[in-house]
C-alpha cells in the first residue's frame, strides 16, 4: 500500500523481458556486491549520502545470466550496522502486480471476465455514499479508473497510533465507502488501494482460499522466490535479515526518525501486504513479462494502459503495472511501493534487464521521490545498451 499516492506515479520504471525467463537463480544470485566505480553504488551512494534514506539496497540482473547486489548506507541508526546484501522488506504497492497476475489468470482460465461489474462477484459490498459495484468493472478495478475513493487517506494521519492495529480487509472496504467516489466509473484516473482490496476479496470469493494463499501458490512457489512470503494474520516481523525502517515522527526531513520495522501489515493486504527481497522481484518481474504467468492474451492486456493524470510523457498504467520511458531509450514496466518506512522501486527493461532498489526512508519527499526513481533509472539503463548513461 502506497502512503503516498500523488507520488507514486512520479515513481519507478520497469518493462517486457523474454530472456529473464531462462536465467539461472544460482548465476544471478553468485553475483559480488558493491564494485567499484559502478554507475548503480554511485547512485545508491547519492540515495543516502543525501540524508533522506538511513540504507538502500539493491539487485541488477541481466538478461543473459547473472546480476550483481549493491547495498549503501546503514541498515541500524543506532548500532550503526551494514545494510543486509539482499535483504527483505516491505514492498508495499509493488504487491498490486503479484494481486493483477492472480486476477488475470483467473480471467485466463474463464473464472473472471474482465469487463463485468465488481457485483457479480461481489454481491451488495461496493455501496455507500454514490459508490456502486453495479457501475464498476473488474478491468477498471485494476487499471485504478474505478473513482473508488482511497481508505489510506482515512488512516494516513494516524500511521504511528494505528501501526500496530490489525485491519479486517472489509474494514478497509467500509472506510473507503464513507467518502464519496472521485469520479464515476471510467471518466477518470486515480490510485485506489481500495480497489485492490476489492480484487483480493474477489479472488477469494471466486476460488474459495485466501489471497495470501492464491498468491503463493500460483506465484511464489512455482518461481522459487524462497524470500517472498505473505505475512500470517497478526505477523508484524519481518522474518529474514532485512533492514530497519524508519518514518519521521513529523513526516517531514529533519523529523525524529522512529524504526517502524515491525507493524501490521493488514492495512494493505492484497494492495501491499508481501514481504520480498530485490533478488526475489526481479524474477518475479522477469517470469512475468516473459510470459510464465499469463496467458499472452492474458500479458497483452495488463500491458494495455491508460493515461495517468499529472505523469511525464510516455507513463501510464496498465492491469496492475506502470509504463515508463527511460532515460536512455525505450519502455519500462514495473510497480513502485511505499510503506511504513520502506521505498520499493522495480522494473524491467525491453532487453530483459530487470532491477530492484529498496531504501529506508527519514521522510519521503517529492524531492527524495524523485531521487529513487533516478536510482532505478540508473540501474536499468547502466546495461550498456546505445544511449545509456
Amino acid at each position: 500500500m502506497s502512503q503516498h499516492p500523488a507520488l507514486t506515479f512520479r515513481s519507478a520504471a520497469a518493462v517486457l523481458a523474454l530472456a529473464l525467463a531462462t536465467v539461472s537463480p544460482a548465476a544471478a544470485d553468485a553475483a559480488p556486491p558493491n564494485q567499484p566505480g559502478d554507475l548503480v553504488q554511485k547512485a545508491l551512494d547519492e540515495l543516502v549520502g543525501g540524508g533522506e534514506f538511513a540504507g538502500a539496497l539493491a539487485a541488477v540482473r541481466e538478461p543473459g545470466g547473472g546480476g550483481r547486489d549493491y547495498t549503501a548506507g546503514v541498515s541500524d541508526l543506532a548500532t550503526r550496522a551494514k545494510v543486509p546484501v539482499n535483504g527483505q522488506a516491505r514492498i508495499a504497492s509493488a504487491t498490486k502486480t503479484f494481486t493483477a497476475a492472480v486476477v488475470l489468470q483467473l480471467a485466463g482460465e474463464g473464472k473472471v471476465e474482465l469487463d463485468v461489474p465488481v457485483e457479480t462477484y461481489l454481491p451488495r459490498l461496493v455501496r455507500g455514499k454514490g459508490n456502486d459495484g453495479r457501475l464498476i468493472t473488474v478491468r477498471q478495478l485494476l487499471q485504478h479508473t474505478s473513482g473508488l475513493p482511497e481508505h489510506g487517506r482515512a488512516i494516513a494521519g494516524t500511521f504511528f497510533e494505528t501501526r500496530h492495529r490489525y485491519f479486517e480487509p472489509r474494514d478497509l472496504v467500509d472506510l473507503a465507502l464513507t467518502r464519496k467516489p472521485q469520479f464515476g466509473p471510467g471518466n477518470g484516473w486515480s490510485y485506489s488501494n481500495t480497489g485492490y482490496v476489492l480484487l483480493g476479496l474477489l479472488v477469494q470469493k471466486v476460488t474459495g482460499r485466501p489471497i495470501g494463499v492464491q498468491i503463493t501458490d500460483r506465484i511464489i512457489r512455482p518461481l522459487g522466490l524462497d524470500d517472498t512470503y505473505w505475512p500470517h494474520a497478526g505477523e508484524q516481523r519481518i522474518r529474514g535479515a532485512h533492514p530497519r525502517a524508519y518514518k519521521s515522527r513529523t513526516g517531514r526531513p529533519g523529523g525524529e526518525p522512529v524504526d517502524v520495522s515491525e507493524m501490521d501489515p493488514s492495512r494493505g493486504w492484497a494492495a501491499g501486504q508481501l514481504v520480498s527481497t530485490p533478488r526475489d522481484v526481479n524474477r518475479f518481474l522477469g517470469a512475468l513479462l516473459g510470459g510464465r504467468l499469463l496467458k499472452p492474451a492474458m500479458l497483452e492486456q495488463m500491458k494495455q494502459t491508460v493515461p495517468v493524470p499529472g505523469a511525464p510523457r510516455g507513463w501510464g498504467y496498465g492491469l496492475g503495472l506502470t509504463k515508463i520511458a527511460l532515460s536512455c531509450g525505450g519502455l519500462a514496466w514495473g510497480h513502485p511501493g511505499d510503506v511504513g518506512g520502506y521505498s520499493t522501486r522495480d522494473g524491467i527493461t525491453e532487453d530483459g534487464r530487470s532491477a530492484t532498489v529498496v531504501a529506508t526512508e527519514k521522510a519521503l519527499t517529492a524531492e527524495a521521490d524523485k531521487h529513487l526513481d533516478s536510482a532505478l533509472d540508473t540501474a536499468l539503463c547502466a546495461g550498456g545498451r546505445p544511449g545509456t548513461r
